[in-house]
């Protein structure tokens, strides 16, 4: 029993290991070594493979605790208007300062700050215009009881219609995006002049002329995202991910519950 003892701590201790390396394939070799660690735990532990597979298996079915205990109580109201307010403090985003800068330091100039807000979840956003590059930025803090983050993003409109996005937005999506976006999502750690040039750099790849990039006006972008934030709601309606809770509110449906499960093993995999 020893042996086995040592064994699975010395699986555990070589997953952390692999993980604590800076190559993607190591991080992702050490992600799957706890499924394994997990399996020799109920296997050797616990005497039967059977065991061991239902120890593995909890690293795939623990989303489900949180989609049927928060999620599927979740309400969220179909329209989101942003309305001016002031930043918040340094105690509840502490780098937002330095990104603020890094952004008008990279040419963009600063907008207005908004949000939007029900029950416990806020959304804020500070927008910003870069005229001559004819690109939106926008730095975003997400706050919903005690859990927060962030993320920063650029935003491209060519004139048939195509929406180009570079964000490091540090999860996989909860919902679908517009049919018109183009997504180029980029490593969370990435800094605001990184992202912006991997924004650049993807609009080269999707052979974009800067000559068909739209030219918006600053004034005009609240209104922009309230209407993309309606549209996408509406897109994930049809798409039977949400569903109408009367009215005025939206809610997921178990259809959209089993697709936040399926955003998680893929990212679970992009991770391991």
């Amino acid at each position: 029993m020893i042996s086995e003892i040592f064994l699975v701590l010395g699986a555990g201790v070589l997953a952390v290991a692999l993980r604590s390396f800076g190559s993607p394939v190591l991080f992702r070799l050490g992600t799957l070594g706890f499924v394994a660690t997990s399996f020799l735990a109920g296997w050797l532990l616990g005497g039967n493979t059977w065991i061991g597979m239902a120890f593995a298996s909890t690293w795939f079915l623990l989303p489900w605790v949180e989609i049927l205990t928060r999620v599927r109580k979740m309400r969220l109201p179909l329209h989101r208007s942003l309305a001016k307010c002031p930043p918040p403090p340094h105690s509840r985003f502490p780098g937002f300062g330095d990104l603020s800068d890094e952004m008008e330091a990279a040419g963009f100039e600063y907008v207005e700050d908004v949000d939007w807000s029900h029950d416990s979840t806020r959304h804020f956003y500070r927008l910003f215009y870069n005229a001559q590059k004819r690109v939106t930025g926008t730095i975003c803090l997400v706050e919903q009881d005690r859990f927060s983050f962030f993320y920063s993003s650029f935003t491209s409109r060519s004139k048939d219609g195509r929406n180009f996005l570079s964000w490091n937005y540090p999860f996989t999506q909860g919902m679908h995006l517009l049919p018109n976006t183009c997504l180029n999502r980029v490593d969370e750690d990435c800094d605001i002049e990184g992202l912006l040039e991997e924004h650049q750099s993807f609009l080269a790849e999707q052979s974009v002329n800067p000559d068909e990039i739209m030219d918006r006006s600053a004034e005009s972008l609240r209104e922009e995202a309230e209407s993309e934030m309606k549209d996408i709601l509406e897109h994930n309606i049809s798409r039977g991910i949400l569903k109408r809770d009367g009215e005025e509110m939206i809610r997921y449906s178990w259809r959209g519950m089993f697709y936040l499960w399926a955003q998680f093993l893929r990212e679970f995999v992009r991770f391991s």
